[in-house]
């Protein structure tokens, strides 16, 4: 790797060696990353608070006192906050009550198609909070635990992805040292997090994995710069080498936010045939789709996300309604599910994702690609 080491507003507030932000559920990736100079970022959303503290611990153990970070889901508009449920021991189950049998039965049938057997094992889901109940960190009854064992641990970022986190959580972190982002998708959302205290925008275009916006980041970024100046902003969306963290620098970011070419890394864990079906995925393979949470997310096309767009299909449900008809699913498709329905959140950076590398390869990669880039510009301006 070049000893040249990249200084932004972000690489100083941070105090880290590069401007790399990079989100993943794994926490071997959030230590890896945050080990090669960069910031990981752990996603708490699929783990209980019990295990979020656990996670936590051990990144704490092996990043040395390096600076990382959480990111949680508290999304403004979901059916709990509108239903008044918060009730976490039972919200799964007050949640469900909300689902019509049609939609039941239309999961069902899509399974059927498909050669599974619904009438194998209960089906039951939990009546709690946790990944037995579809529900997770999707509401604002199960976020916000996740925040306060986020803010318990010595993280430098908290990270919202749906929004910015409660008032009262971002008072909270700056009056611990902790920095507070958001992620958004449109200049109004970068202004609005802005004005309530977040510290750093996460402008993430429609390239990206996961829930993104429609705008793309060509033209999202330099907007929400120029909105929110001199609020710092990572660019997010189709980032994945040093060549598209340079573009994203140049349209003014201080850094990138970067999350879908983690997937692939060896030290990720995904299964062989999530890994198998991203490595051969080309930018065409991606939909923008609410058949995964209730909530526009790109994710790999599938047998599953068609179903929902078919003529027969009931709708999909509003979040965290849709991802319960997931995990429904999920759990009766077993350990062995069909390979048409096997998909997952994640971007048009999937195009180049086709070999397996270390996190560390990847940053190493990314960093040389870009200085050698900036080299060249500069050279060429000067020529």
């Amino acid at each position: 790797m070049s000893e040249r080491r990249e200084r932004t507003s972000l690489t100083e507030m941070f105090d880290i060696e590069y401007p790399i932000f990079a989100f993943s559920h794994c926490r071997d990736v959030v230590a890896a990353v945050t080990n090669a100079g960069g910031m990981g970022v752990l996603g708490a959303l699929a783990f209980s608070p019990d295990e979020l503290e656990m996670e936590l611990t051990w990144i704490d153990e092996h990043v040395g006192g390096r600076p990382y970070g959480v990111d949680v889901v508290m999304p403004v508009k979901t059916v709990d906050r509108d239903a008044g449920i918060d009730d976490v021991a039972d919200i799964g189950a007050q949640l469900r009550s909300h689902i019509s049998q049609d939609h039941w039965d239309y999961v069902d049938a899509i399974l059927v198609d498909h050669g599974v057997d619904v009438t194998a094992g209960s089906g039951e889901l939990d009546a709690g909070a946790g990944l037995g109940a579809g529900v997770l960190g999707w509401t604002a009854a199960t976020g916000a635990p996740q925040i306060e064992i986020a803010l318990s641990h010595p993280i430098a970022l908290l990270a919202s992805a749906l929004g910015p986190p409660p008032k009262a959580a971002i008072d909270q972190a700056h009056a611990q040292g902790v920095k507070v982002a958001a992620l958004i998708g449109r200049v109004e959302q970068a202004v609005r997090d802005v004005q309530l205290g977040v510290d750093i925008i996460i402008a993430q275009g429609y390239e990206a994995g996961g829930h993104t916006g429609d705008v793309a980041s060509m033209v999202l970024i330099p907007d929400v710069v120029d909105a929110v100046a001199p609020v710092p902003v990572l660019g997010a969306g189709g980032v994945g080498s040093g060549r598209q963290m340079a573009a994203a620098m140049a349209l003014g970011a201080a850094g990138v936010w970067t999350g879908s070419i983690w997937l692939t890394v060896a030290e990720n864990g995904s299964s062989p045939v999530v890994t198998e079906k991203l490595l051969a995925a080309t930018s065409t393979d991606t939909v923008r789709s609410r058949a995964y949470t209730g909530k526009p997310a790109r994710q790999l096309r599938t047998a599953w996300t068609d179903a929902w767009e078919a003529p027969e299909s009931p709708g999909t449900l509003p979040m965290p309604l849709q991802f319960i008809l997931n995990s429904y699913a999920t759990q009766k498709m077993g350990a062995n599910p069909p390979r048409e329905l096997v998909g997952m959140p994640v971007g048009q950076i999937v195009s180049r994702m086709n070999k397996v590398r270390t996190t560390k390869q990847v940053v190493v990669d990314m960093v040389d690609e870009y200085v050698d880039v900036a080299s060249r510009l500069t050279s060429d301006l000067e020529g």
